[in-house]
Parts: C-alpha cells; structure tokens; sequence
C-alpha cells in the first residue's frame, strides 16, 4: 500500500492545525443553576453626625472709673429734708421742737441725697461690676453606625456540584452561568 506524498501532506496539515488552535474544539454557552442560598455579607459603617446647640454664657465686666464725676441731683437732699423736718417737729415741744425739726431735716436730706445719688443706674461711675450674657454654639461629633450591605455570598448547585461565589446583587432561585469548556492535552 502506497501512500502518496500529496495525501499524506493533508494529513499532516490536518494534524498541524489541530495542534496550533486547540481553542477550536472549545465550546462555550449558557446554563442555569439552582440557588441553594443567598447570604447578604453586612458591615458596620460609622458615618459621624455633628450635634450642637447653643448655651449661654455670663461674664463680669469691670468699668473703670471715669475722670468725670457725673452731675449730682439735688433733688433726693431736698425731699429728704422737707420730710425728716416735718417728722422732727412732731416730736418734743418748744426749743425741743425746733431741734428735733432741725435734726431730721438734717438726717432727712442725706438719706435722701445718698439713695438719690446712688441708684442712679450708673454703673460705670460706681465702679460696679457688670454682667454680660452672649451665646455660644457648642458642637461635637457623635458616631452613627449604620449596617450596608456590600454584597451576597451565593451558593448554587451544578451538575450535582455545590459552589460559593459572592456577588453585587440576590440572583433569585436561578443563577445564570457562562460554561466554557476546554479539552486538556
């Protein structure tokens, strides 16, 4: 049995071009498989919130006295003595009158000088403290744990076979495959 040179050069090609594209007996599709189970895989995120509100706040504020003195009322000195006057002439008779008038004329116009002049509503001459009250915002940070779920631990069955892969989104009760097949040399 004679072979020709012609026919033996296509079974060699033949052969040849097997070898160089294996990928030509691959085949490639798309089947489905049965969910088993879908675990969601859930991690604690800290997102800080900030939570403030506003106080107030009271400080004491010293005035120094001014060079000037303010302007003085004759007012209270003068009510003061008409006042103790009278009241002291009700007391006593004779030149005892007259002395008792005296004296509370007297008394009666330095109390009424002193609580004239003194009330005055003048802190900044007295040198009295004085009490100032402003707001202050006052914040912090407090944490805030959230649960998020990053993803889902899927395992399916195949052909008999159980896998686990993880995946950005629930598939359902089936899971769509891509099969590749490839021969082993």
């Amino acid at each position: 049995m004679t072979i020709s040179f012609n026919k033996l050069s296509k079974v060699a090609s033949i052969v040849a071009l097997g070898m160089a594209f294996p990928a030509v007996y691959a085949a490639d599709y798309e089947d489905f498989a049965r969910v088993i189970s879908v675990t969601p895989q859930v991690e604690q995120v800290n997102v800080p919130r900030q939570e403030c509100r506003t106080e107030y706040e009271t400080s004491q504020r010293q005035y120094p006295r001014q060079q000037q003195q303010a302007e003085r009322s004759n007012g209270g000195a003068i009510i003061g003595g008409i006042a103790g006057g009278l009241l002291g002439s009700q007391v006593g008779g004779g030149n005892g009158r007259i002395a008792a008038a005296a004296a509370g004329a007297l008394t009666g116009a330095i109390v009424g000088d002193r609580v004239d002049n003194n009330n005055s509503g003048n802190n900044y001459n007295n040198n009295q403290p004085v009490y100032e009250s402003r707001p202050v915002r006052q914040c912090r940070n407090i944490d805030n744990w959230e649960s998020r779920t990053n993803g889902y631990a899927v395992t399916y069955e195949y052909h008999n076979r159980n896998y686990t892969t993880v995946m950005p989104y629930d598939p359902g009760n089936r899971l769509r495959l891509h099969v590749s097949l490839t021969p082993r040399p």
